[in-house]
């Protein structure tokens, strides 16, 4: 008998093994083998995992198998106290850059937790609140906010239409996005400006619509370009404690 009989604990096993075999991969038929499940069982389980989000390539032909892709991270432990910060973190500002990433995250960590530990999560999120005026975010569509993440992620330029404080609207603005910035409660793109050849700050909120290129950004110092930022203004820093 196999002693995989939870499904759970079987799927878990399966992205161990795929992660320990790195680009080798295994084949449905050696992990049928393996947890004494029959091949059509193990595809199953493949399609649901990536259903999930888990990062698994399927390969064709002879010799072909399935593989766990390298950006995929090693599984973490997380209490419900912390799964509950990053939700407040995540919720406290709708316009936060890559919020759409970190809510997917933060969906596939609920999703591993019981019932009782989501509701931890709840009852810890609900006694934050936070007051954010309509207009902070009114303005730049999902899309848009995620094509400037695409861009910054990728060092690709992107074009834009800009609307300006009084209204007027600029189309296909080409620019280098080099940083994103939060002052005044608002988020902006810094960046190369190709119609003013100079660098330029970018609300959010005016931006009306964004395309990537395939263009490289060119490295540019960000200090030679908008000067030296104020002592408080500071990248976002992780550090391992």
């Amino acid at each position: 008998m196999s002693p995989f009989v939870n499904r759970t604990d079987r799927l878990y096993a399966i992205v161990e093994e795929l992660r320990a075999n790195g680009r080798r991969g295994r084949t449905a038929e050696w992990l049928a083998h393996r947890f004494e499940v029959s091949s059509r069982t193990i595809k199953r389980d493949i399609a649901a995992l990536q259903s999930a989000g888990t990062p698994i390539a399927g390969q064709d032909g002879r010799g072909g198998g399935y593989q766990l892709s390298a950006e995929a991270l090693p599984p973490v432990t997380l209490t419900s106290a912390e799964a509950g910060a990053l939700a407040i973190a995540l919720g406290a500002d709708l316009d936060l850059p890559f919020a759409p990433d970190g809510r997917t995250a933060l969906t596939k960590l609920l999703r591993t937790m019981s019932a009782s530990q989501r509701a931890e999560v709840a009852h810890i999120a609900e006694r934050v609140w936070v007051r954010t005026s309509s207009a902070s975010w009114r303005g730049t569509t999902s899309t848009c906010a995620r094509t400037i993440d695409e861009a910054v992620r990728r060092g690709v330029a992107v074009t834009i239409d800009y609307e300006d404080g009084v209204g007027r609207l600029t189309q296909r603005r080409r620019i280098d996005p080099l940083a994103i910035a939060r002052t005044g409660g608002r988020w902006y793109v810094l960046g190369w400006c190709y119609t003013r050849h100079a660098g330029r700050w970018f609300r959010f909120d005016r931006i009306r619509k964004a395309t990537l290129t395939r263009t490289p950004v060119e490295p540019r110092e960000l200090s030679r370009v908008f000067g030296e930022p104020p002592a408080d203004a500071q990248p976002i820093s992780y550090r391992l404690r």
